[in-house]
Formats: structure tokens, sequence, C-alpha cells
């Protein structure tokens, strides 16, 4: 055999080094792959809190109004904290329209709109946050699925395990400049550079949001909450539930939050 032609050592380890990284690389790209998707629908379903659960809470800030009333509504259903909410909320013209146009209200009197309207913003806001933390559900295992996948294939995959076997073949370019302390040098290093983390966990992305008790619980202590409200509430508000529904205007810019 000529000296320039491989042994079966050499062609051995050329072609357990080709599968190994392969197979590094190709995980790589799945996970990443994984980590996109995961991301794409964080994104997503965040819009349940942005265009949804926001414009939920904002509204019953709006009907509530006074800092006094909406903050024993959070006590009451269990929020730790003012989500979406301002103080300049309260007082603009332009966001209480936009939030309450296209709005339809039933009751024969406007104290009844106002109070129907109310519980009506409630229970959407208990639909939304449980759907809301539903997909959060969804996410955390998708993203619990995606490490214990990465997880299992170190386990399967060890670097310096790797390097030992390629030694044991007979590689040189495995045994020359790796032997002792520099092999587990060089598995360090290589393990640092393919180290391939999961997608942060979903509480790190999006806030969380404890479930609210159905209206049939705390329909009393809101009752009293919406009388007051009612009671304290501006001219502008309650003119628009002098009827039925509220205008519908278009916009070429839509007022985010």
């Amino acid at each position: 055999m000529s000296p320039q032609q491989p042994g079966l050592e050499d062609i051995m380890a050329a072609e357990l080094k080709q599968e190994i990284a392969g197979r590094y690389f190709g995980f790589r790209k799945l996970i990443e792959e994984d980590s996109r998707d995961y991301a794409q629908l964080a994104r997503q379903h965040s819009f349940i809190l942005e265009k949804r659960i926001s414009f939920d809470l904002i509204r019953i800030y709006l009907l509530l109004r006074q800092e006094e009333l909406i903050q024993q509504f959070l006590d009451l259903v269990g929020l730790n904290e003012r989500l979406f909410y301002d103080p300049y909320l309260l007082e603009s013209p332009t966001i209480r329209q936009r939030v309450l146009e296209c709005q339809r209200f039933k009751g024969w009197t406007r104290k009844r709109r106002f109070s129907r309207y109310f519980f009506y913003c409630y229970e959407n806001l208990t639909f939304h946050v449980k759907v809301y933390n539903g997909k959060l559900k969804e996410l955390a295992k998708f993203q619990g699925d995606i490490a214990a996948e990465i997880e299992v294939f170190y386990k399967q995959n060890n670097i310096s395990a790797i390097l030992s076997f390629l030694r044991s073949l007979g590689d040189k370019q495995a045994t020359g400049a790796m032997q002792g302390g520099m092999e587990v040098g060089l598995a360090e290093e290589l393990d640092s550079k393919l180290q391939i983390n999961p997608p942060a966990p979903i509480e790190k992305l999006l806030p969380q949001i404890n479930p609210l008790p159905p209206l049939k619980e705390v329909k009393g202590p809101l009752k009293r909450l919406v009388k007051e409200a009612y009671r304290q509430q501006t001219p502008e508000t309650l003119a628009m539930f002098a009827f039925n529904s509220t205008p519908c205007q278009e916009r070429e810019n839509q007022l985010e939050f």
C-alpha cells in the first residue's frame, strides 16, 4: 500500500468524523428551526395579550375611572398588577373614543346599559385570559420538549468520549497534539463552540396572568363597584351610553397601546 494512500483506520476515522459533524449540525439545524417556530408562536400568542386583554382591561379602567375603584377591582379578581394601566387613559378623550367605538349596549336605561356593558367586558376579559393561559401552557411544553431533546442529544454525543474513540482508532489528528490534558482542553473548547441552547422559557417572554374568577362568583361585589363608578362617571362617558351603540369611525392609522 502506498504511503500516500490512507489506511483502514484513517478511512474509518474520517467517516466517523463526517458522521459526527453531520449529526451535530443536522441536529443544530432542527433545533434552530424549532426555536424559530417557538418564537413565532410566542409573538402570535402575544396578540391575545396586546389586542384582546389590553382592550378589555382598558375599557374596564375607563368605566371604573377612579383609582380606588380600579384597585378594588384588581384585588377582587386576583390581578396582582395594573396591566396596561396608565392614569392618562382615564383622562384622554381620544383613547375613550377609540376603545368604546363600534360597541353595542343592551338595556332600557343608560344606567342599565352601562352596568351590562361592564359585565360584558369582564366576561370577555375572563375568556381571553383563559385562552391566553392555555396558549402559554402549550408554549411551555414546546420549550420543554426542545430543552429535553437537547439534553438527550448531549448525553448521546459526548465530545470527550468521541475524541477518546478517535484516539483509539489511531487517528493521528486525534492523538498528536491532543494527548493528555490537551485532549480535555479541546473537548471543552468544542463543547463550548458547539453548545446548543434551548429558547428562553415562555415566562421570560410573556407575562403570567392568574385565571379570573367566573362572573357569578364576583358579581355581587362588582355590582357595588359599578354602581359607584356610574355615580362618579364623567358626563362625556355617560353620554356614550345614551344610545344602544357607539359610532364607528374609519381612520388611516389605528391607535395602538
